[in-house]
Protein backbone atom coordinates (compact mmCIF):
# COMPACT_ATOMS: atom_id res chain seq x y z
CA UNK A 1 0.00 0.00 0.00
CA UNK A 2 1.28 3.45 -0.91
CA UNK A 3 2.29 5.79 1.87
CA UNK A 4 0.27 8.83 2.86
CA UNK A 5 0.96 12.19 1.24
CA UNK A 6 0.14 15.49 2.94
CA UNK A 7 -0.71 18.42 0.67
CA UNK A 8 0.21 21.91 1.89
CA UNK A 9 -1.64 24.74 0.12
CA UNK A 10 -0.06 28.14 0.69
CA UNK A 11 -1.36 31.57 -0.26
CA UNK A 12 -3.98 32.56 -2.78
CA UNK A 13 -2.51 30.61 -5.69
CA UNK A 14 -1.83 27.49 -3.62
CA UNK A 15 -5.34 27.36 -2.21
CA UNK A 16 -7.06 28.12 -5.51
CA UNK A 17 -5.10 25.41 -7.32
CA UNK A 18 -5.73 23.12 -4.35
CA UNK A 19 -9.47 23.67 -4.67
CA UNK A 20 -9.43 22.35 -8.24
CA UNK A 21 -7.09 19.51 -7.30
CA UNK A 22 -9.41 18.22 -4.58
CA UNK A 23 -12.41 18.65 -6.83
CA UNK A 24 -10.70 16.45 -9.43
CA UNK A 25 -9.66 13.80 -6.92
CA UNK A 26 -13.15 13.75 -5.42
CA UNK A 27 -14.66 13.09 -8.85
CA UNK A 28 -12.18 10.33 -9.57
CA UNK A 29 -12.92 8.56 -6.28
CA UNK A 30 -16.68 9.10 -6.19
CA UNK A 31 -16.55 11.41 -3.18
CA UNK A 32 -19.13 14.17 -2.75
CA UNK A 33 -18.19 17.70 -1.73
CA UNK A 34 -19.16 17.05 1.88
CA UNK A 35 -16.89 13.99 2.10
CA UNK A 36 -19.60 11.36 1.76
CA UNK A 37 -19.37 8.55 -0.78
CA UNK A 38 -22.42 6.72 -2.10
CA UNK A 39 -20.18 3.95 -3.41
CA UNK A 40 -19.33 2.80 0.12
CA UNK A 41 -23.03 2.46 0.98
CA UNK A 42 -23.83 0.28 -2.05
CA UNK A 43 -23.60 -3.43 -1.14
CA UNK A 44 -23.34 -4.28 -4.84
CA UNK A 45 -20.10 -2.29 -5.07
CA UNK A 46 -18.18 -3.33 -2.00
CA UNK A 47 -14.81 -3.72 -3.72
CA UNK A 48 -12.93 -0.61 -4.81
CA UNK A 49 -10.18 -0.68 -7.40
CA UNK A 50 -8.70 2.57 -6.12
CA UNK A 51 -6.68 3.52 -3.06
CA UNK A 52 -7.96 6.65 -1.35
CA UNK A 53 -5.69 6.34 1.68
CA UNK A 54 -2.65 8.25 0.34
CA UNK A 55 -4.69 11.45 -0.01
CA UNK A 56 -7.79 10.95 2.16
CA UNK A 57 -8.59 10.00 5.73
CA UNK A 58 -11.71 7.87 6.16
CA UNK A 59 -13.67 7.72 9.41
CA UNK A 60 -16.05 5.07 10.74
CA UNK A 61 -18.99 6.86 9.13
CA UNK A 62 -17.40 6.44 5.68
CA UNK A 63 -16.69 10.14 5.36
CA UNK A 64 -13.52 11.22 3.62
CA UNK A 65 -11.31 14.13 4.64
CA UNK A 66 -8.37 15.34 2.53
CA UNK A 67 -4.90 15.08 4.01
CA UNK A 68 -4.52 18.79 3.34
CA UNK A 69 -3.26 21.84 5.21
CA UNK A 70 -4.60 25.25 4.14
CA UNK A 71 -2.35 28.18 5.08
CA UNK A 72 -2.76 31.84 4.16
CA UNK A 73 -2.28 35.33 5.55
CA UNK A 74 -5.68 36.60 4.39
CA UNK A 75 -8.98 34.72 4.51
CA UNK A 76 -10.41 35.14 1.00
CA UNK A 77 -8.94 32.15 -0.85
CA UNK A 78 -9.28 29.77 2.09
CA UNK A 79 -12.91 30.77 2.63
CA UNK A 80 -13.60 30.15 -1.05
CA UNK A 81 -12.21 26.62 -0.69
CA UNK A 82 -14.12 25.79 2.49
CA UNK A 83 -17.36 27.32 1.16
CA UNK A 84 -17.08 25.27 -2.02
CA UNK A 85 -16.50 22.10 0.03
CA UNK A 86 -18.56 22.46 3.25
CA UNK A 87 -17.56 20.02 6.01
CA UNK A 88 -14.91 18.49 3.74
CA UNK A 89 -11.62 19.83 5.09
CA UNK A 90 -10.51 19.38 8.68
CA UNK A 91 -10.99 22.82 10.29
CA UNK A 92 -7.99 22.12 12.55
CA UNK A 93 -5.83 22.08 9.41
CA UNK A 94 -6.77 25.62 8.39
CA UNK A 95 -4.56 28.49 9.53
CA UNK A 96 -5.07 32.14 8.56
CA UNK A 97 -3.20 35.15 9.95
CA UNK A 98 -5.13 36.65 12.83
CA UNK A 99 -4.85 40.20 11.49
CA UNK A 100 -5.98 38.96 8.04
CA UNK A 101 -3.95 41.71 6.33
CA UNK A 102 -1.95 39.47 4.02
CA UNK A 103 1.70 39.72 3.02
CA UNK A 104 1.27 42.66 0.66
CA UNK A 105 3.27 40.80 -2.02
CA UNK A 106 6.34 40.96 0.24
CA UNK A 107 8.45 37.82 0.55
CA UNK A 108 9.94 39.04 3.83
CA UNK A 109 6.51 39.54 5.43
CA UNK A 110 5.48 36.04 4.45
CA UNK A 111 8.76 34.57 5.65
CA UNK A 112 8.69 36.46 8.96
CA UNK A 113 5.09 35.35 9.52
CA UNK A 114 6.29 31.75 9.25
CA UNK A 115 9.08 32.41 11.75
CA UNK A 116 6.70 34.06 14.23
CA UNK A 117 4.09 31.29 13.92
CA UNK A 118 6.47 28.37 13.59
CA UNK A 119 5.20 26.46 16.63
CA UNK A 120 1.55 26.72 15.57
CA UNK A 121 2.23 25.64 11.99
CA UNK A 122 4.47 22.74 13.00
CA UNK A 123 1.87 21.61 15.52
CA UNK A 124 -0.73 21.40 12.75
CA UNK A 125 1.69 19.44 10.56
CA UNK A 126 2.68 17.08 13.40
CA UNK A 127 -0.93 16.28 14.24
CA UNK A 128 -1.74 15.50 10.63
CA UNK A 129 1.27 13.18 10.44
CA UNK A 130 -0.02 11.46 13.59
CA UNK A 131 -3.04 10.39 11.51
CA UNK A 132 -0.84 8.41 9.12
CA UNK A 133 0.59 4.90 9.35
CA UNK A 134 3.14 4.99 6.54
CA UNK A 135 3.78 8.68 5.89
CA UNK A 136 5.77 9.18 2.68
CA UNK A 137 6.04 12.92 2.26
CA UNK A 138 4.66 16.32 1.35
CA UNK A 139 3.50 18.05 -1.78
CA UNK A 140 3.43 21.83 -1.53
CA UNK A 141 1.38 24.07 -3.86
CA UNK A 142 2.30 27.74 -4.14
CA UNK A 143 3.24 30.69 -6.29
CA UNK A 144 6.82 31.97 -6.18
CA UNK A 145 5.90 35.58 -7.01
CA UNK A 146 3.35 36.64 -4.37
CA UNK A 147 4.14 37.38 -0.75
CA UNK A 148 2.57 34.43 1.09
CA UNK A 149 3.21 31.66 -1.43
CA UNK A 150 6.83 32.73 -1.81
CA UNK A 151 7.72 33.92 1.69
CA UNK A 152 5.70 31.59 3.91
CA UNK A 153 6.26 28.84 1.35
CA UNK A 154 10.03 29.33 1.63
CA UNK A 155 9.92 29.25 5.40
CA UNK A 156 7.82 26.08 5.47
CA UNK A 157 10.15 24.37 3.01
CA UNK A 158 13.04 25.07 5.36
CA UNK A 159 11.07 23.88 8.38
CA UNK A 160 9.79 20.61 6.98
CA UNK A 161 13.05 19.68 5.23
CA UNK A 162 14.85 20.14 8.54
CA UNK A 163 12.26 18.52 10.79
CA UNK A 164 11.24 15.67 8.47
CA UNK A 165 14.43 15.35 6.44
CA UNK A 166 13.87 11.67 5.64
CA UNK A 167 10.51 12.36 4.02
CA UNK A 168 10.06 13.23 0.36
CA UNK A 169 9.20 16.84 -0.48
CA UNK A 170 7.79 17.81 -3.85
CA UNK A 171 6.48 21.20 -4.89
CA UNK A 172 4.11 22.49 -7.54
CA UNK A 173 5.58 25.93 -8.07
CA UNK A 174 3.97 28.57 -10.28
CA UNK A 175 6.43 31.09 -11.75
CA UNK A 176 5.25 34.54 -12.91
CA UNK A 177 4.63 35.76 -16.43
CA UNK A 178 6.85 38.36 -18.06
CA UNK A 179 4.25 41.03 -17.43
CA UNK A 180 2.97 41.55 -13.90
CA UNK A 181 1.65 44.28 -11.67
CA UNK A 182 3.76 42.95 -8.78
CA UNK A 183 6.91 45.07 -9.08
CA UNK A 184 8.84 43.04 -6.49
CA UNK A 185 8.18 39.66 -8.08
CA UNK A 186 11.81 39.34 -9.34
CA UNK A 187 12.96 39.55 -5.71
CA UNK A 188 10.29 37.15 -4.45
CA UNK A 189 11.04 34.66 -7.20
CA UNK A 190 14.81 34.62 -6.66
CA UNK A 191 14.47 34.28 -2.88
CA UNK A 192 12.07 31.36 -3.30
CA UNK A 193 14.16 29.68 -5.99
CA UNK A 194 16.94 29.21 -3.45
CA UNK A 195 14.58 27.28 -1.14
CA UNK A 196 13.33 25.15 -4.00
CA UNK A 197 16.94 24.33 -4.88
CA UNK A 198 18.04 23.55 -1.33
CA UNK A 199 14.93 22.21 0.41
CA UNK A 200 12.85 20.22 -2.09
CA UNK A 201 13.49 16.82 -3.64
CA UNK A 202 11.48 17.54 -6.79
CA UNK A 203 9.96 20.78 -8.05
CA UNK A 204 7.35 20.67 -10.80
CA UNK A 205 7.48 24.07 -12.47
CA UNK A 206 4.67 25.98 -14.18
CA UNK A 207 4.73 29.50 -15.54
CA UNK A 208 1.87 31.85 -16.22
CA UNK A 209 3.08 32.68 -19.74
CA UNK A 210 2.56 29.10 -20.90
CA UNK A 211 -0.55 28.56 -18.77
CA UNK A 212 -2.38 31.56 -20.20
CA UNK A 213 -1.36 30.72 -23.78
CA UNK A 214 -2.46 27.12 -23.37
CA UNK A 215 -5.76 28.15 -21.80
CA UNK A 216 -6.71 30.02 -24.97
CA UNK A 217 -6.26 26.74 -26.88
CA UNK A 218 -8.07 24.53 -24.38
CA UNK A 219 -11.15 26.49 -23.32
CA UNK A 220 -14.11 27.77 -25.33
CA UNK A 221 -14.21 30.95 -23.25
CA UNK A 222 -12.03 33.57 -25.01
CA UNK A 223 -11.54 35.50 -21.75
CA UNK A 224 -9.24 33.09 -19.97
CA UNK A 225 -8.22 33.73 -16.38
CA UNK A 226 -6.60 31.99 -13.44
CA UNK A 227 -9.79 29.97 -12.99
CA UNK A 228 -8.79 28.27 -16.23
CA UNK A 229 -5.05 28.02 -15.62
CA UNK A 230 -5.63 26.46 -12.20
CA UNK A 231 -7.57 23.65 -13.88
CA UNK A 232 -4.57 22.95 -16.11
CA UNK A 233 -2.31 22.64 -13.07
CA UNK A 234 -4.75 20.44 -11.14
CA UNK A 235 -5.17 18.17 -14.18
CA UNK A 236 -1.42 17.65 -14.26
CA UNK A 237 -1.29 16.96 -10.53
CA UNK A 238 -4.09 14.43 -10.82
CA UNK A 239 -2.29 12.59 -13.61
CA UNK A 240 1.03 12.54 -11.75
CA UNK A 241 -0.67 10.90 -8.76
CA UNK A 242 -2.84 8.52 -10.81
CA UNK A 243 -0.69 5.43 -10.26
CA UNK A 244 -0.52 6.17 -6.53
CA UNK A 245 -4.31 6.35 -6.24
CA UNK A 246 -5.02 3.57 -8.76
CA UNK A 247 -2.10 1.32 -7.86
CA UNK A 248 -0.02 -0.47 -10.45
CA UNK A 249 3.11 -2.58 -10.17
CA UNK A 250 5.32 0.40 -10.94
CA UNK A 251 5.35 4.08 -10.05
CA UNK A 252 3.01 3.59 -7.08
CA UNK A 253 4.73 6.07 -4.76
CA UNK A 254 6.16 9.58 -4.90
CA UNK A 255 9.71 8.32 -4.59
CA UNK A 256 9.34 5.72 -7.36
CA UNK A 257 8.02 8.34 -9.79
CA UNK A 258 10.52 11.07 -9.05
CA UNK A 259 13.57 8.81 -8.67
CA UNK A 260 13.05 8.02 -12.35
CA UNK A 261 13.45 11.70 -13.16
CA UNK A 262 16.10 13.09 -10.80
CA UNK A 263 19.63 11.83 -11.59
CA UNK A 264 21.43 14.10 -9.10
CA UNK A 265 20.12 16.35 -6.29
CA UNK A 266 20.86 19.52 -8.27
CA UNK A 267 18.84 18.45 -11.29
CA UNK A 268 15.39 18.18 -9.71
CA UNK A 269 13.37 20.81 -11.58
CA UNK A 270 10.78 19.15 -13.80
CA UNK A 271 8.75 20.49 -16.71
CA UNK A 272 5.19 19.21 -17.22
CA UNK A 273 3.16 18.75 -20.37
CA UNK A 274 -0.41 17.53 -20.85
CA UNK A 275 -2.73 16.72 -23.75
CA UNK A 276 -5.61 16.65 -24.45
CA UNK A 277 -7.51 18.50 -21.72
CA UNK A 278 -10.82 16.64 -21.99
CA UNK A 279 -14.02 17.06 -19.98
CA UNK A 280 -12.63 14.53 -17.49
CA UNK A 281 -10.33 17.29 -16.30
CA UNK A 282 -11.58 20.75 -17.30
CA UNK A 283 -14.91 22.54 -17.60
CA UNK A 284 -16.13 23.97 -20.89
CA UNK A 285 -13.14 22.82 -22.89
CA UNK A 286 -12.99 22.78 -26.66
CA UNK A 287 -13.81 19.65 -28.62
CA UNK A 288 -10.96 17.22 -29.20
CA UNK A 289 -10.17 14.71 -31.89
CA UNK A 290 -10.06 10.97 -31.40
CA UNK A 291 -6.48 9.97 -30.71
CA UNK A 292 -4.15 7.09 -29.97
CA UNK A 293 -1.21 6.63 -27.63
CA UNK A 294 1.06 7.27 -30.62
CA UNK A 295 -0.53 10.67 -31.23
CA UNK A 296 -0.47 11.69 -27.59
CA UNK A 297 3.16 10.76 -26.89
CA UNK A 298 4.35 12.76 -29.90
CA UNK A 299 2.07 15.68 -29.02
CA UNK A 300 3.53 15.86 -25.52
CA UNK A 301 6.84 16.96 -27.06
CA UNK A 302 5.15 19.83 -28.88
CA UNK A 303 5.99 23.13 -27.15
CA UNK A 304 2.37 24.20 -27.42
CA UNK A 305 1.41 21.48 -24.91
CA UNK A 306 4.06 22.42 -22.35
CA UNK A 307 3.03 24.20 -19.16
CA UNK A 308 6.34 26.09 -19.11
CA UNK A 309 7.47 28.55 -21.76
CA UNK A 310 11.05 28.08 -22.91
CA UNK A 311 13.29 29.68 -25.50
CA UNK A 312 15.52 26.61 -25.73
CA UNK A 313 14.84 25.25 -29.23
CA UNK A 314 16.71 21.96 -28.99
CA UNK A 315 16.84 20.99 -25.31
CA UNK A 316 18.96 18.22 -23.89
CA UNK A 317 16.92 15.66 -21.97
CA UNK A 318 18.17 13.87 -18.88
CA UNK A 319 15.06 11.86 -18.02
CA UNK A 320 11.47 11.64 -19.29
CA UNK A 321 8.39 10.12 -17.67
CA UNK A 322 5.01 9.92 -19.36
CA UNK A 323 1.71 8.69 -18.00
CA UNK A 324 -1.05 7.61 -20.37
CA UNK A 325 -4.65 7.17 -19.26
CA UNK A 326 -7.11 5.47 -21.57
CA UNK A 327 -7.22 2.72 -24.16
CA UNK A 328 -3.69 2.12 -25.46
CA UNK A 329 -1.93 -0.31 -27.77
CA UNK A 330 1.64 -1.37 -27.02
CA UNK A 331 2.53 -1.08 -30.69
CA UNK A 332 1.46 2.60 -30.70
CA UNK A 333 3.64 3.29 -27.67
CA UNK A 334 6.67 1.50 -29.15
CA UNK A 335 6.37 3.31 -32.50
CA UNK A 336 6.17 6.70 -30.78
CA UNK A 337 9.20 6.00 -28.60
CA UNK A 338 11.30 4.86 -31.56
CA UNK A 339 10.42 7.99 -33.49
CA UNK A 340 11.22 10.26 -30.55
CA UNK A 341 14.54 8.59 -29.81
CA UNK A 342 15.70 9.61 -33.27
CA UNK A 343 14.39 13.17 -32.88
CA UNK A 344 15.29 14.38 -29.43
CA UNK A 345 18.66 15.02 -27.84
CA UNK A 346 19.62 13.04 -24.73
CA UNK A 347 22.60 13.83 -22.51
CA UNK A 348 25.54 11.54 -23.40
CA UNK A 349 25.60 9.99 -19.91
CA UNK A 350 21.84 9.41 -19.62
CA UNK A 351 19.71 6.55 -20.82
CA UNK A 352 17.75 7.19 -24.00
CA UNK A 353 14.75 5.49 -22.43
CA UNK A 354 11.41 7.24 -22.24
CA UNK A 355 9.59 5.86 -19.22
CA UNK A 356 5.96 5.23 -20.12
CA UNK A 357 3.33 4.19 -17.62
CA UNK A 358 -0.26 3.34 -18.48
CA UNK A 359 -2.57 4.44 -15.70
CA UNK A 360 -6.23 3.67 -15.13
CA UNK A 361 -9.18 5.89 -15.87
CA UNK A 362 -11.48 6.19 -12.87
CA UNK A 363 -14.71 4.23 -13.17
CA UNK A 364 -16.47 7.18 -11.53
CA UNK A 365 -15.72 9.45 -14.49
CA UNK A 366 -17.91 9.43 -17.61
CA UNK A 367 -16.59 6.69 -19.85
CA UNK A 368 -15.79 7.28 -23.54
CA UNK A 369 -18.70 6.44 -25.81
CA UNK A 370 -18.37 2.89 -27.09
CA UNK A 371 -19.04 1.46 -30.56
CA UNK A 372 -19.90 4.01 -33.20
CA UNK A 373 -22.13 2.35 -35.85
CA UNK A 374 -20.87 -0.98 -34.61
CA UNK A 375 -17.30 -0.29 -35.68
CA UNK A 376 -14.44 0.34 -33.28
CA UNK A 377 -14.92 2.83 -30.50
CA UNK A 378 -14.39 6.45 -29.59
CA UNK A 379 -11.92 5.83 -26.81
CA UNK A 380 -9.40 8.58 -26.24
CA UNK A 381 -6.09 8.80 -24.46
CA UNK A 382 -4.91 11.52 -22.08
CA UNK A 383 -1.19 12.00 -21.67
CA UNK A 384 0.99 13.72 -19.09
CA UNK A 385 4.74 14.17 -19.31
CA UNK A 386 7.37 15.21 -16.81
CA UNK A 387 10.70 16.07 -18.39
CA UNK A 388 14.03 16.90 -16.82
CA UNK A 389 15.79 18.94 -19.47
CA UNK A 390 17.74 22.08 -20.22
CA UNK A 391 14.49 23.82 -21.18
CA UNK A 392 14.34 24.88 -17.52
CA UNK A 393 17.28 27.20 -18.20
CA UNK A 394 14.86 29.73 -19.68
CA UNK A 395 13.07 29.96 -16.33
CA UNK A 396 16.30 30.37 -14.37
CA UNK A 397 17.80 32.88 -16.79
CA UNK A 398 14.60 34.94 -16.86
CA UNK A 399 14.57 34.98 -13.05
CA UNK A 400 18.18 36.16 -12.88
CA UNK A 401 17.78 38.70 -15.65
CA UNK A 402 14.74 40.43 -14.13
CA UNK A 403 16.36 40.39 -10.68
CA UNK A 404 19.62 41.91 -11.90
CA UNK A 405 17.75 44.66 -13.71
CA UNK A 406 15.98 46.07 -10.65
CA UNK A 407 18.54 45.14 -7.99
CA UNK A 408 21.27 47.09 -9.80
CA UNK A 409 19.10 50.19 -9.42
CA UNK A 410 18.21 49.45 -5.81
CA UNK A 411 14.56 49.61 -6.85
CA UNK A 412 11.75 48.68 -4.43
CA UNK A 413 14.13 47.41 -1.73
CA UNK A 414 12.23 49.38 0.90
CA UNK A 415 9.62 46.62 0.75
CA UNK A 416 12.15 44.29 2.37
CA UNK A 417 13.92 46.67 4.74
CA UNK A 418 11.70 45.83 7.71
CA UNK A 419 12.23 42.12 7.25
CA UNK A 420 14.35 40.47 9.93
CA UNK A 421 16.62 38.91 7.33
CA UNK A 422 17.39 42.26 5.69
CA UNK A 423 17.84 44.66 8.60
CA UNK A 424 21.63 44.82 8.37
CA UNK A 425 22.48 44.14 4.73
CA UNK A 426 21.34 42.62 1.44
CA UNK A 427 23.57 39.54 1.66
CA UNK A 428 20.60 37.20 1.30
CA UNK A 429 19.97 38.52 -2.19
CA UNK A 430 23.61 37.97 -3.15
CA UNK A 431 23.54 34.42 -1.81
CA UNK A 432 20.30 33.64 -3.64
CA UNK A 433 21.74 35.08 -6.84
CA UNK A 434 24.71 32.74 -6.46
CA UNK A 435 22.42 29.74 -5.94
CA UNK A 436 20.50 30.64 -9.11
CA UNK A 437 23.75 30.93 -11.06
CA UNK A 438 24.85 27.54 -9.73
CA UNK A 439 21.60 26.04 -11.02
CA UNK A 440 22.26 27.52 -14.45
CA UNK A 441 25.80 26.15 -14.37
CA UNK A 442 24.63 22.70 -13.22
CA UNK A 443 22.07 22.32 -15.99
CA UNK A 444 24.51 23.66 -18.57
CA UNK A 445 27.38 21.36 -17.59
CA UNK A 446 24.99 18.40 -17.34
CA UNK A 447 24.94 18.35 -21.16
CA UNK A 448 28.58 17.24 -21.15
CA UNK A 449 29.68 13.63 -21.39
CA UNK A 450 31.81 13.73 -18.22
CA UNK A 451 29.11 15.32 -16.03
CA UNK A 452 28.64 12.32 -13.74
CA UNK A 453 32.41 11.79 -13.52
CA UNK A 454 32.81 15.35 -12.25
CA UNK A 455 30.05 14.75 -9.68
CA UNK A 456 31.82 11.63 -8.39
CA UNK A 457 35.13 13.49 -8.13
CA UNK A 458 33.47 16.28 -6.15
CA UNK A 459 31.87 13.75 -3.77
CA UNK A 460 35.20 11.95 -3.30
CA UNK A 461 36.89 15.27 -2.50
CA UNK A 462 34.20 16.12 0.04
CA UNK A 463 34.54 12.71 1.70
CA UNK A 464 38.33 13.00 1.65
CA UNK A 465 38.26 16.44 3.25
CA UNK A 466 35.85 15.25 5.92
CA UNK A 467 38.07 12.27 6.75
CA UNK A 468 41.11 14.55 6.91
CA UNK A 469 39.31 16.85 9.33
CA UNK A 470 38.35 13.87 11.47
CA UNK A 471 41.96 12.68 11.52
CA UNK A 472 43.11 16.12 12.62
CA UNK A 473 40.49 16.07 15.34
CA UNK A 474 41.67 12.67 16.61
CA UNK A 475 45.32 13.79 16.65
CA UNK A 476 44.50 16.88 18.66
CA UNK A 477 42.61 14.77 21.18
CA UNK A 478 45.60 12.50 21.57
CA UNK A 479 47.86 15.49 22.09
Amino acid sequence: MAGEIITIQIGQCGNQVGKHFWNQLSKEHGIDRDGSCKFDDDPQKNIRDDDTNPFFKKNDSHRYTPRALLFDMEPGAVQDVTNTFPNFFDPRNVSVSRDELGAGNSWSKGYDYGVSNQDELLNIIDKEIDNTENFEGFQLIHSVAGGTGSGLGSNLLELISDRYHKKFISTYSVFPSDESEVVVQPYNTLLTLRRLAENSDASIVFDNNALLNLSSQVFKDPNTSYIHTNQLISSTMSSITNTIRFPSYMYNSMSSIFSTLVPTPDLHFLLPGFTPFTSDYVNNGKDYKRNTAYDVILDLFDKSNSLVSSRVDNPTYFNIYTSLIGSTEQNDISRAILKLQSRINFAPWSSTSIHVNVGRRSSFLPQPEQAVNGFGNRNYVNGMMLANSTSILSVFERTVRTFDKIFAKGAFLNTFRNGKMFQNDWDEFSECREVAQNLINSYSTAEQENYLDDILIEEENIIGNAEAENDIGLDSNII
